[in-house]
C-alpha cells in the first residue's frame, strides 16, 4: 500500500495517509501510457490542410469561348486545373487522425500512471481548502510552505469544480487545476506532482472502484 504525505490548509506537513488501493496497480503498464499518449495527442490534432478540386471552385458555368475558330486552345471551364485559380489536382484535403483505445487499456494506463507518481512520492494530500474568493497570493502561500521544488509541473485535483480556486491558480506558473471527473492519464503523466484534496482521493477511489 502507498502512502503520501498529508498537510493542512495552509500547506504545513501533519502526517502521513494511506492512498485507496483500488487507485493502482502492482507494476506501471509504461507500453500501456504510451499507447494512451499517443491516443490522447493524436485526438487532438485537426487536418486544417484543404484545397478545392476543380468541382469546388467558383465558376465555370459557361464555355470560356467556342471550341474552333478563335487560334486559341480549346476550353470548356475556367475551373481547369490548367488555368490559373482553377481547381488543385489530388491536393490535400482535412484529414482524420481519430484514434480509439480499448476500455481496458484506458483503464490500465491510468491506475499505471497513478502508481508512477505514488511510486515517486509525488502524491499529496492536503485538506479540503475553501477560498471565500480568488486568491492567488493564499495558493503561492500554501505552495511555499509544502516546499514543492522549483520547476515542478503541478496538479491541483479537486472533488468538485471550484470556481474560486480556479480563478486563484490559474496564473501560477506550471500550475493547472481539474475536477476528478476530467481527470485522465495524460494529465497524470504531464504533471510531475499531484496535490489532491481529501475529497478528490474519495472521488477517485469511487471512480476506480467501479
Amino acid at each position: 500500500m502507498y502512502q503520501a504525505d498529508r498537510f493542512d490548509k495552509d500547506g504545513n506537513k501533519i502526517g502521513t495517509v494511506p492512498l485507496p488501493e483500488a487507485l493502482f496497480v502492482d507494476e506501471p503498464n509504461f507500453f500501456a501510457m504510451h499507447q494512451y499518449v499517443k491516443t490522447y495527442l493524436a485526438n487532438q490534432r485537426q487536418g486544417n490542410a484543404s484545397t478545392k478540386t476543380r468541382a469546388e471552385v467558383r465558376g465555370g458555368g459557361r464555355k470560356p469561348w467556342v471550341q474552333k475558330g478563335t487560334g486559341r486552345a480549346r476550353a470548356g471551364t475556367i475551373n481547369s486545373p490548367l488555368w490559373r485559380h482553377g481547381g488543385v489536382v489530388f491536393g490535400p484535403k482535412p484529414r482524420n487522425y481519430k484514434m480509439k483505445l480499448p476500455k481496458k487499456v484506458k483503464r490500465l494506463a491510468f491506475k499505471s500512471a497513478l502508481t508512477q507518481r505514488a511510486k515517486e512520492s509525488a502524491i499529496k494530500v492536503v485538506e479540503n481548502i475553501t477560498l471565500d474568493k480568488p486568491s492567488t497570493k493564499t495558493i503561492k502561500r500554501i505552495l511555499a510552505n509544502m516546499t514543492i521544488p522549483d520547476g515542478e509541473h503541478i496538479l491541483f485535483l479537486t472533488a468538485e469544480s471550484d470556481t474560486n480556486l480556479y480563478k486563484s491558480v490559474r496564473n501560477i506558473e506550471k500550475v493547472n487545476i481539474k475536477p476528478t471527473g476530467e481527470l485522465n492519464a495524460y494529465d497524470i503523466i504531464r504533471h510531475t506532482t499531484i496535490i489532491a484534496t481529501e475529497d478528490s482521493i474519495r472521488k477517485l477511489e469511487e471512480r476506480l472502484s467501479k
